[in-house]
Protein backbone atom coordinates (compact mmCIF):
# COMPACT_ATOMS: atom_id res chain seq x y z
CA UNK A 1 0.00 0.00 0.00
CA UNK A 2 1.24 3.51 -0.67
CA UNK A 3 1.20 5.91 2.27
CA UNK A 4 -1.55 8.46 2.96
CA UNK A 5 -1.65 11.32 0.50
CA UNK A 6 -4.01 14.14 -0.41
CA UNK A 7 -4.30 16.66 -3.23
CA UNK A 8 -6.61 19.47 -4.27
CA UNK A 9 -9.62 20.56 -2.27
CA UNK A 10 -11.39 18.20 0.15
CA UNK A 11 -13.94 18.81 2.95
CA UNK A 12 -12.94 18.77 6.61
CA UNK A 13 -14.84 15.51 7.30
CA UNK A 14 -15.67 12.41 5.27
CA UNK A 15 -19.18 11.97 3.85
CA UNK A 16 -20.39 15.51 4.57
CA UNK A 17 -21.71 18.25 2.31
CA UNK A 18 -19.05 19.68 0.00
CA UNK A 19 -20.37 22.31 -2.37
CA UNK A 20 -19.17 24.02 -5.52
CA UNK A 21 -19.01 27.82 -5.72
CA UNK A 22 -22.48 27.74 -7.35
CA UNK A 23 -23.95 25.82 -4.41
CA UNK A 24 -24.23 22.42 -6.08
CA UNK A 25 -22.74 19.39 -4.34
CA UNK A 26 -19.54 17.73 -5.47
CA UNK A 27 -20.01 13.99 -5.98
CA UNK A 28 -18.05 11.92 -3.46
CA UNK A 29 -16.69 8.53 -4.58
CA UNK A 30 -15.00 5.90 -2.43
CA UNK A 31 -12.35 4.09 -4.48
CA UNK A 32 -10.94 0.80 -3.19
CA UNK A 33 -9.90 -2.60 -4.52
CA UNK A 34 -11.14 -4.70 -1.58
CA UNK A 35 -14.59 -3.33 -0.88
CA UNK A 36 -14.78 -1.50 2.43
CA UNK A 37 -12.29 -3.83 4.12
CA UNK A 38 -8.92 -2.30 3.31
CA UNK A 39 -7.15 0.75 1.86
CA UNK A 40 -9.23 3.31 0.02
CA UNK A 41 -9.30 6.86 -1.29
CA UNK A 42 -12.12 9.40 -1.38
CA UNK A 43 -12.48 11.42 -4.58
CA UNK A 44 -14.64 14.49 -5.12
CA UNK A 45 -16.00 14.78 -8.66
CA UNK A 46 -17.45 17.81 -10.37
CA UNK A 47 -20.15 15.49 -11.78
CA UNK A 48 -21.45 12.09 -10.74
CA UNK A 49 -19.04 9.43 -12.06
CA UNK A 50 -22.00 7.29 -13.16
CA UNK A 51 -23.36 9.14 -16.20
CA UNK A 52 -23.21 6.36 -18.81
CA UNK A 53 -24.79 7.34 -22.13
CA UNK A 54 -24.30 4.15 -24.18
CA UNK A 55 -22.14 1.05 -24.56
CA UNK A 56 -20.37 -0.51 -27.54
CA UNK A 57 -20.45 -4.21 -28.34
CA UNK A 58 -17.77 -5.98 -26.25
CA UNK A 59 -14.70 -7.51 -27.90
CA UNK A 60 -13.06 -10.76 -26.83
CA UNK A 61 -9.46 -10.08 -25.72
CA UNK A 62 -8.84 -13.34 -23.84
CA UNK A 63 -5.27 -14.63 -24.39
CA UNK A 64 -5.00 -17.65 -26.70
CA UNK A 65 -3.37 -20.51 -24.81
CA UNK A 66 -0.88 -22.60 -26.79
CA UNK A 67 0.35 -24.91 -24.01
CA UNK A 68 -1.56 -25.49 -20.80
CA UNK A 69 0.88 -27.94 -19.23
CA UNK A 70 4.61 -28.22 -19.68
CA UNK A 71 7.72 -29.15 -17.73
CA UNK A 72 10.55 -27.64 -19.71
CA UNK A 73 12.80 -24.62 -19.31
CA UNK A 74 11.87 -21.97 -21.89
CA UNK A 75 13.35 -18.74 -23.19
CA UNK A 76 11.74 -15.90 -25.15
CA UNK A 77 13.04 -12.90 -27.09
CA UNK A 78 10.85 -10.15 -25.68
CA UNK A 79 12.04 -7.50 -28.13
CA UNK A 80 10.69 -9.64 -30.98
CA UNK A 81 7.19 -8.50 -30.03
CA UNK A 82 6.31 -6.15 -32.87
CA UNK A 83 5.55 -2.47 -32.19
CA UNK A 84 1.96 -1.26 -32.51
CA UNK A 85 0.77 2.32 -32.82
CA UNK A 86 -2.04 1.97 -30.25
CA UNK A 87 -1.29 1.28 -26.59
CA UNK A 88 -3.92 -1.41 -26.03
CA UNK A 89 -3.20 -3.12 -29.35
CA UNK A 90 0.48 -3.31 -28.39
CA UNK A 91 -0.16 -5.31 -25.20
CA UNK A 92 0.57 -9.02 -25.86
CA UNK A 93 -0.01 -11.61 -23.14
CA UNK A 94 2.93 -14.03 -23.04
CA UNK A 95 2.39 -16.18 -19.95
CA UNK A 96 -0.83 -16.49 -17.96
CA UNK A 97 -2.59 -18.31 -15.16
CA UNK A 98 -5.64 -17.62 -13.01
CA UNK A 99 -3.60 -15.29 -10.78
CA UNK A 100 -1.79 -13.07 -13.25
CA UNK A 101 -1.08 -12.24 -16.88
CA UNK A 102 2.46 -11.40 -17.97
CA UNK A 103 2.32 -8.97 -20.88
CA UNK A 104 4.89 -7.42 -23.23
CA UNK A 105 4.18 -4.22 -25.11
CA UNK A 106 5.94 -2.01 -27.63
CA UNK A 107 3.57 0.95 -28.10
CA UNK A 108 4.51 3.70 -30.52
CA UNK A 109 1.59 5.78 -29.31
CA UNK A 110 -0.61 6.08 -26.26
CA UNK A 111 -4.32 6.06 -25.50
CA UNK A 112 -5.28 8.82 -27.92
CA UNK A 113 -9.02 9.40 -27.98
CA UNK A 114 -9.96 7.04 -25.16
CA UNK A 115 -9.39 6.12 -21.53
CA UNK A 116 -8.54 2.67 -20.18
CA UNK A 117 -9.66 0.77 -17.09
CA UNK A 118 -8.62 -2.72 -16.06
CA UNK A 119 -11.59 -3.82 -13.94
CA UNK A 120 -10.01 -7.19 -13.12
CA UNK A 121 -6.42 -6.59 -12.15
CA UNK A 122 -3.89 -4.33 -10.50
CA UNK A 123 -1.27 -3.43 -13.11
CA UNK A 124 2.48 -3.23 -12.61
CA UNK A 125 4.06 -1.62 -15.67
CA UNK A 126 7.86 -1.76 -15.82
CA UNK A 127 9.28 0.79 -18.26
CA UNK A 128 12.24 -0.75 -20.08
CA UNK A 129 12.46 1.89 -22.81
CA UNK A 130 10.68 5.20 -23.29
CA UNK A 131 9.43 8.22 -21.37
CA UNK A 132 6.03 9.79 -20.95
CA UNK A 133 3.18 10.63 -18.60
CA UNK A 134 0.53 8.46 -16.95
CA UNK A 135 -2.56 10.57 -16.22
CA UNK A 136 -5.42 9.64 -13.90
CA UNK A 137 -8.05 11.49 -11.89
CA UNK A 138 -5.40 11.62 -9.12
CA UNK A 139 -2.96 13.63 -11.22
CA UNK A 140 0.09 12.89 -13.35
CA UNK A 141 3.01 10.49 -13.00
CA UNK A 142 5.97 11.18 -15.25
CA UNK A 143 7.90 8.02 -16.05
CA UNK A 144 11.10 6.85 -17.68
CA UNK A 145 13.60 4.02 -17.92
CA UNK A 146 13.45 1.70 -14.92
CA UNK A 147 10.17 2.91 -13.43
CA UNK A 148 7.55 0.62 -11.99
CA UNK A 149 4.08 2.13 -12.43
CA UNK A 150 1.62 0.49 -10.03
CA UNK A 151 -2.03 1.10 -10.96
CA UNK A 152 -4.83 -0.27 -8.75
CA UNK A 153 -7.60 -2.18 -10.50
CA UNK A 154 -10.49 -0.01 -11.59
CA UNK A 155 -8.33 3.11 -11.92
CA UNK A 156 -9.10 4.95 -15.18
CA UNK A 157 -5.98 6.16 -16.95
CA UNK A 158 -4.44 7.56 -20.09
CA UNK A 159 -0.82 7.03 -21.08
CA UNK A 160 1.17 9.19 -23.46
CA UNK A 161 4.75 8.70 -24.65
CA UNK A 162 7.36 11.31 -25.53
CA UNK A 163 9.28 8.66 -27.45
CA UNK A 164 8.56 6.50 -30.51
CA UNK A 165 10.45 3.41 -29.33
CA UNK A 166 8.93 2.10 -26.10
CA UNK A 167 9.21 -1.25 -24.36
CA UNK A 168 7.05 -2.29 -21.40
CA UNK A 169 7.00 -5.38 -19.18
CA UNK A 170 3.55 -5.60 -17.58
CA UNK A 171 2.09 -7.86 -14.91
CA UNK A 172 -1.66 -7.88 -14.36
CA UNK A 173 -2.47 -9.20 -10.89
CA UNK A 174 -5.92 -10.50 -9.96
CA UNK A 175 -5.13 -10.11 -6.25
CA UNK A 176 -3.89 -6.86 -4.65
CA UNK A 177 -0.27 -5.91 -5.35
CA UNK A 178 1.47 -4.69 -2.18
CA UNK A 179 4.80 -4.08 -0.49
CA UNK A 180 6.16 -7.26 1.15
CA UNK A 181 4.71 -7.74 4.62
CA UNK A 182 8.10 -8.30 6.23
CA UNK A 183 9.13 -4.77 5.21
CA UNK A 184 6.13 -3.22 6.97
CA UNK A 185 5.58 -2.21 10.58
CA UNK A 186 2.32 -3.28 12.19
CA UNK A 187 1.10 0.28 11.64
CA UNK A 188 1.94 0.34 7.90
CA UNK A 189 5.31 2.11 7.66
CA UNK A 190 8.20 0.73 5.63
CA UNK A 191 10.82 -0.29 8.18
CA UNK A 192 14.57 0.34 8.40
CA UNK A 193 15.58 -3.01 6.92
CA UNK A 194 13.43 -2.52 3.80
CA UNK A 195 15.36 -1.91 0.55
CA UNK A 196 13.24 1.19 -0.18
CA UNK A 197 11.11 3.63 1.80
CA UNK A 198 8.28 6.12 1.39
CA UNK A 199 10.70 8.76 0.11
CA UNK A 200 11.29 6.59 -2.94
CA UNK A 201 7.57 6.36 -3.80
CA UNK A 202 6.44 9.00 -6.29
CA UNK A 203 2.84 10.10 -5.89
CA UNK A 204 0.64 11.77 -8.54
CA UNK A 205 1.28 15.47 -9.17
CA UNK A 206 -0.35 18.36 -11.06
CA UNK A 207 -3.96 17.53 -10.30
CA UNK A 208 -6.08 19.19 -13.01
CA UNK A 209 -9.85 19.35 -12.74
CA UNK A 210 -11.29 18.93 -16.24
CA UNK A 211 -14.85 20.26 -16.26
CA UNK A 212 -16.10 19.00 -19.62
CA UNK A 213 -19.26 17.38 -20.91
CA UNK A 214 -19.44 15.36 -24.13
CA UNK A 215 -18.72 11.79 -25.21
CA UNK A 216 -15.88 10.11 -23.33
CA UNK A 217 -15.17 6.45 -23.99
CA UNK A 218 -13.60 4.31 -21.29
CA UNK A 219 -12.33 1.00 -22.66
CA UNK A 220 -12.89 -1.35 -19.75
CA UNK A 221 -11.46 -4.87 -19.54
CA UNK A 222 -13.49 -7.39 -17.55
CA UNK A 223 -13.18 -11.20 -17.58
CA UNK A 224 -11.42 -11.35 -20.94
CA UNK A 225 -13.71 -8.89 -22.74
CA UNK A 226 -13.14 -5.25 -23.63
CA UNK A 227 -16.18 -3.01 -23.19
CA UNK A 228 -16.47 0.45 -24.72
CA UNK A 229 -18.46 2.43 -22.14
CA UNK A 230 -19.38 6.02 -23.04
CA UNK A 231 -19.78 8.67 -20.34
CA UNK A 232 -21.29 12.15 -20.54
CA UNK A 233 -18.55 13.83 -18.47
CA UNK A 234 -14.77 13.77 -18.43
CA UNK A 235 -13.46 11.13 -15.94
CA UNK A 236 -10.72 13.48 -14.72
CA UNK A 237 -13.13 15.98 -13.16
CA UNK A 238 -11.84 15.48 -9.61
CA UNK A 239 -11.42 18.65 -7.50
CA UNK A 240 -9.57 16.84 -4.71
CA UNK A 241 -8.89 13.47 -3.08
CA UNK A 242 -7.19 11.78 -0.16
CA UNK A 243 -6.38 8.27 1.00
CA UNK A 244 -4.07 5.31 0.50
CA UNK A 245 -5.35 3.72 -2.73
CA UNK A 246 -3.91 5.43 -5.81
CA UNK A 247 -1.38 4.87 -8.62
CA UNK A 248 2.28 5.50 -7.86
CA UNK A 249 5.74 5.15 -9.37
CA UNK A 250 8.88 3.55 -7.99
CA UNK A 251 12.20 3.39 -9.82
CA UNK A 252 14.19 0.17 -9.84
CA UNK A 253 17.25 2.44 -9.59
CA UNK A 254 16.08 3.42 -6.07
CA UNK A 255 16.02 -0.20 -4.88
CA UNK A 256 18.89 -0.64 -2.38
CA UNK A 257 20.40 -4.14 -2.68
CA UNK A 258 20.94 -6.32 0.38
CA UNK A 259 24.30 -8.12 0.28
CA UNK A 260 26.26 -10.42 2.60
CA UNK A 261 29.45 -12.42 3.11
CA UNK A 262 27.96 -15.32 1.18
CA UNK A 263 25.36 -15.46 -1.59
CA UNK A 264 21.99 -14.14 -0.45
CA UNK A 265 18.74 -15.94 -1.38
CA UNK A 266 16.35 -14.36 -3.93
CA UNK A 267 13.88 -13.01 -1.29
CA UNK A 268 16.37 -10.22 -0.50
CA UNK A 269 15.51 -8.82 -3.93
CA UNK A 270 11.75 -8.82 -3.31
CA UNK A 271 9.95 -5.61 -4.26
CA UNK A 272 6.21 -6.44 -4.37
CA UNK A 273 4.01 -9.35 -3.37
CA UNK A 274 0.51 -10.71 -3.81
CA UNK A 275 -1.26 -13.79 -2.50
CA UNK A 276 -0.19 -15.66 -5.63
CA UNK A 277 3.25 -14.37 -6.74
CA UNK A 278 6.17 -12.12 -5.84
CA UNK A 279 8.18 -9.57 -7.84
CA UNK A 280 11.92 -9.11 -7.32
CA UNK A 281 14.39 -6.48 -8.57
CA UNK A 282 17.97 -7.47 -9.41
CA UNK A 283 20.10 -4.32 -9.44
CA UNK A 284 23.82 -3.42 -9.61
CA UNK A 285 25.48 -4.49 -6.36
CA UNK A 286 28.70 -5.66 -4.73
CA UNK A 287 29.23 -9.40 -4.64
CA UNK A 288 29.67 -11.51 -1.53
CA UNK A 289 32.82 -10.79 0.48
CA UNK A 290 33.62 -14.07 2.27
CA UNK A 291 37.20 -15.03 1.20
CA UNK A 292 35.83 -18.26 -0.36
CA UNK A 293 32.54 -16.84 -1.62
CA UNK A 294 30.97 -18.04 -4.86
CA UNK A 295 29.10 -15.09 -6.40
CA UNK A 296 27.13 -17.24 -8.86
CA UNK A 297 23.75 -18.38 -7.53
CA UNK A 298 23.54 -21.96 -6.33
CA UNK A 299 21.30 -24.53 -8.01
CA UNK A 300 17.68 -24.43 -6.92
CA UNK A 301 15.24 -27.34 -6.82
CA UNK A 302 12.35 -25.14 -8.02
CA UNK A 303 9.58 -27.18 -6.44
CA UNK A 304 7.24 -24.47 -5.18
CA UNK A 305 7.01 -21.90 -7.96
CA UNK A 306 7.55 -21.04 -11.61
CA UNK A 307 10.41 -18.56 -11.96
CA UNK A 308 10.21 -15.96 -14.72
CA UNK A 309 13.16 -13.61 -15.21
CA UNK A 310 12.99 -10.55 -17.45
CA UNK A 311 16.47 -9.32 -18.41
CA UNK A 312 16.72 -5.54 -18.62
CA UNK A 313 20.38 -4.53 -18.95
CA UNK A 314 23.94 -5.39 -17.91
CA UNK A 315 25.97 -8.58 -17.72
CA UNK A 316 24.55 -11.81 -16.27
CA UNK A 317 27.41 -14.06 -15.18
CA UNK A 318 25.10 -17.01 -14.40
CA UNK A 319 23.71 -17.31 -17.92
CA UNK A 320 25.09 -17.33 -21.47
CA UNK A 321 23.76 -15.53 -24.55
CA UNK A 322 21.52 -13.10 -22.68
CA UNK A 323 19.90 -10.31 -24.71
CA UNK A 324 17.99 -7.21 -23.60
CA UNK A 325 14.33 -8.01 -23.16
CA UNK A 326 14.89 -11.76 -22.97
CA UNK A 327 12.68 -13.80 -20.66
CA UNK A 328 13.56 -17.16 -19.12
CA UNK A 329 10.93 -19.44 -17.59
CA UNK A 330 12.04 -22.16 -15.18
CA UNK A 331 8.92 -24.12 -14.20
CA UNK A 332 8.34 -25.77 -10.84
CA UNK A 333 9.31 -29.42 -10.78
CA UNK A 334 12.83 -29.44 -12.25
CA UNK A 335 15.98 -27.76 -10.85
CA UNK A 336 17.80 -24.93 -12.54
CA UNK A 337 21.03 -23.08 -11.93
CA UNK A 338 24.04 -21.41 -13.54
CA UNK A 339 25.15 -22.48 -17.00
CA UNK A 340 28.24 -24.74 -17.19
CA UNK A 341 31.43 -22.84 -16.35
CA UNK A 342 29.59 -19.87 -14.82
CA UNK A 343 30.30 -20.86 -11.20
CA UNK A 344 34.07 -21.11 -11.60
CA UNK A 345 34.14 -18.00 -13.74
CA UNK A 346 32.32 -15.96 -11.07
CA UNK A 347 34.89 -16.60 -8.32
CA UNK A 348 36.85 -13.44 -7.59
CA UNK A 349 34.33 -11.09 -9.23
CA UNK A 350 33.63 -8.02 -7.12
CA UNK A 351 30.38 -6.61 -8.48
CA UNK A 352 27.61 -6.98 -11.01
CA UNK A 353 25.93 -4.37 -13.19
CA UNK A 354 22.91 -6.57 -13.95
CA UNK A 355 19.37 -5.20 -14.03
CA UNK A 356 16.42 -7.60 -14.14
CA UNK A 357 12.86 -8.14 -12.92
CA UNK A 358 11.79 -11.55 -11.61
CA UNK A 359 8.26 -12.88 -11.13
CA UNK A 360 7.81 -16.07 -9.12
CA UNK A 361 4.32 -17.54 -9.36
CA UNK A 362 3.01 -20.10 -6.89
CA UNK A 363 0.90 -21.77 -9.58
CA UNK A 364 2.05 -22.84 -13.07
CA UNK A 365 2.10 -20.42 -15.98
CA UNK A 366 0.66 -21.27 -19.39
CA UNK A 367 2.20 -20.23 -22.71
CA UNK A 368 0.19 -18.17 -25.16
CA UNK A 369 0.48 -18.31 -28.95
CA UNK A 370 2.49 -15.08 -28.84
CA UNK A 371 5.01 -16.75 -26.49
CA UNK A 372 5.54 -19.58 -28.98
CA UNK A 373 6.17 -17.05 -31.75
CA UNK A 374 9.05 -15.40 -29.86
CA UNK A 375 10.53 -18.52 -28.24
CA UNK A 376 14.21 -19.43 -28.44
CA UNK A 377 14.16 -23.13 -29.42
CA UNK A 378 16.47 -25.54 -27.63
CA UNK A 379 16.92 -23.46 -24.47
CA UNK A 380 16.24 -26.47 -22.24
CA UNK A 381 19.42 -28.12 -23.58
CA UNK A 382 21.63 -25.08 -22.91
CA UNK A 383 23.00 -26.61 -19.67
CA UNK A 384 24.62 -29.38 -21.74
CA UNK A 385 26.96 -26.97 -23.52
Amino acid sequence: MPHYHKAGQIPHKRHVQFRKPNGELYAEELFSTEGFSNDYSLLYHTYEPTRITHCDEPVNVQPEIAEEKMLKHRSFEGFNVRPELDYLDSRKAILVNNDCHVVLASPQGGTAGYFYKNADADEMIFVHEGTGVLTTCYGELKFGYGDYLVIPRGCIYQIQFDTKENRLFIVESFTPLRYPKRYMSKFGQLMEHAPFCERDIRTPENLRTIDEQGDFIIKTKKKGWMYGIHYATHPFDVIGWDGCCYPYAFSIHDFEPITGRVHQPPPVHQTFETEAFVVCSFVPRLYDYHPQAIPAPYNHSNIDSDELLYYVDGDFMSRKHVTRGMLTLHPAGIPHGPHPGAVEKSIGAKETKELAVMVDTFRPLQLTKTAIEIENPGYVMSWAE
